[in-house]
């Protein structure tokens, strides 16, 4: 294996060619995690490829007013580089930001890093057996291929018509305006969500008047957020060990709260309790609290935390339209059932493309076929990490590696770890690939399908993007407890995968041909 980067010949098209074991791409905590631990490995034949002119990925591009964490601050940073002075018990956006700044350069990731290298094609030669990853800079060639692009990268817009020919200012609120004029202004927000929460009640307190477009009710319960005081943050940093005992009982506290996921009717009550009585506590008029009120089961979505989003709608000049934004004819927003409201500035607080990732378009596996086509009915992979004929592919934060209920690090760093271990067992042998077995992959699958079967997230009466629009398969979530994934991708187990190297025919007995598109069924 090289341990540094060789550049090659010149491409045909005149790109650079380079020559590199590892290749990640994107620089949020995913991909800088995995960058961190594979230096701490001694390994440092590798590059991060991002698109963007900085790294912090999600906290990067969020930028909007009040953008915040809704996972506790000591439990959402790297275990192996936990920060002890957190500002806050949820931190706000820009100090995550600076924190994943402060990992790159303590860390030396530096050199390894590639700004505005946008992976365009990533396609597997079978000849060779190795990766190629194309970007507006070079052509990078490498053995292992890290997909950390993120689920929340990719805003979705809203089929509204009428929609390009708004006059006034209009953006997603992770591509935030900076220079738009808001203040004094008729602002339209669409989506009451998790980023719609957070702003709306900034937006309120600038604007002559703000209508929010509700197509379903959030369940909200109470934030609570509050400083670390200075002595705290002593504490911290002079006995690190009681940060790390505050992140577990962090961590076990969060983890109780999958029961009412789990359809637990006891802890179900108790949380539906929690929020409905935060909602009569902070909306008086019945009217717009019996518009306030979900009709599905609490879970089903992102359960959402905020103090000032109810308060802001009982504002002046706030107007909550319980019906989603349907067309544009002008300045003039007309809501589905009808209602007309004028607006001077449109902000879509619509989501992400988090079930059907624009990336997978651009990857290409050993059967010549897209990862996006192998997706087309639902996300599938193996230990939520390697997908059936992308040989030496990972992804980061990929099908069933999300959470509704706990923190995200935590199923990242288990990743990693996954992957350390599949890299290392691999350099332990002759093989230069190693490709999940599809049998183990469709096994694992049909397993999340039956344990997703019995949770709020299937059977709550919502439709949230933790659910496949297609196949209508839980894709994004996964499924149990976050320590059961833990447990699961715990050991690399070989028998899993199929093996290969220079010339050799595919040695495994479980090799059935070519690749194809399957859908799977809860059974």
């Amino acid at each position: 294996m090289p341990n540094a980067l060789t550049i090659r010949r010149p491409h045909p098209i005149d790109l650079p060619v380079v020559e590199v074991e590892i290749v990640i791409v994107g620089a949020g905590f995913g991909g800088l995690g995995m960058g961190i631990q594979l230096l701490r490995q001694g390994i440092t034949s590798f590059v991060i490829l991002e698109r963007a002119d900085d790294v912090g990925g999600t906290w990067r591009d969020n930028v909007y007013p009040g953008v915040a964490c809704d996972v506790p601050s000591h439990l959402y940073s790297y275990s192996f580089r936990p920060k002890l002075d957190w500002s806050h018990f949820y931190a706000r956006g820009a100090e995550i930001h600076d924190y994943l700044r402060e990992c790159v350069q303590e860390e030396g990731l530096r050199p390894h890093l590639r700004m505005r290298a946008e992976a365009l094609e990533m396609n597997w030669d079978d000849s060779s057996l190795r990766w190629q990853v194309r970007t507006p800079q070079a052509i990078y060639r490498c053995e292992m291929l890290v997909v950390s692009a993120g689920r929340l990268s990719e805003p979705r817009i809203p089929d509204i018509q009428g929609l390009e020919s708004f006059p006034g200012p209009i953006f997603h609120s992770s591509r935030w305006d900076e220079h738009a004029e808001l203040a004094g202004k008729c602002i339209g927000v669409v989506g009451t969500g998790a980023s719609a929460v957070q702003l709306v009640p900034h937006l309120a307190a600038v604007a002559e008047g703000l209508v929010l477009f509700q197509r379903s009710a959030p369940y909200v319960v109470p934030r609570s957020n509050r400083s670390y005081s200075e002595a705290e943050k002593r504490t911290f940093l002079r006995l690190p060990d009681s940060a790390a005992r505050l992140r577990s009982r962090l961590f076990w506290k969060a983890e109780a709260g999958f029961a009412a996921r789990a359809e637990s009717p006891e802890h179900i009550g108790r949380l539906r309790a929690q929020a409905v009585e935060h909602l009569e506590r902070q909306i008086a008029d019945p009217v717009l609290r019996a518009q306030l009120a979900p009709d599905y089961s609490i879970g089903c979505k992102r359960v959402l935390l905020s103090d000032d989003f109810y308060p802001s709608l009982s504002s002046p000049g706030v107007v909550l339209e319980p019906s989603p934004l349907e067309r544009i004819n002008g300045r003039t927003a007309i809501a589905a059932n009808g209602a007309e409201h004028d607006i001077d500035v449109l902000v879509l607080a619509t989501g992400f493309q988090a079930t059907t990732p624009p990336f997978a378009e651009r990857i290409m596996g050993s059967a010549g076929l897209r990862l996006s086509e192998r997706w087309k009915n639902g996300m599938v992979s193996y230990a939520s990490t390697s997908v059936s004929g992308f040989p030496n592919m990972f992804i980061i934060n990929g099908p069933n590696a999300s959470l509704g209920h706990n923190s995200a690090i935590f199923m990242i760093e288990v990743q990693v770890r996954y992957i350390l271990k599949a890299i290392e067992y691999l350099h332990s042998t002759p093989y230069r690939m190693l490709d999940v077995d599809r049998d183990a992959e469709v096994k694992y699958v049909l397993e999340l399908d039956h344990v997703g079967a019995a949770t709020v997230w299937t059977q709550g009466g919502c439709d949230s993007w933790y659910i496949d629009p297609g196949s209508r398969r839980l894709t994004l979530i996964w499924p149990d407890f976050a320590y059961e994934f833990q447990n699961r991708l715990s050991q690399f187990t070989p028998a899993d995968y199929r093996f290969r190297s220079f010339g050799d025919a595919d040695n495994s007995a479980h090799h059935d041909g070519p690749l194809h598109i399957y859908r799977t069924e809860v059974q």
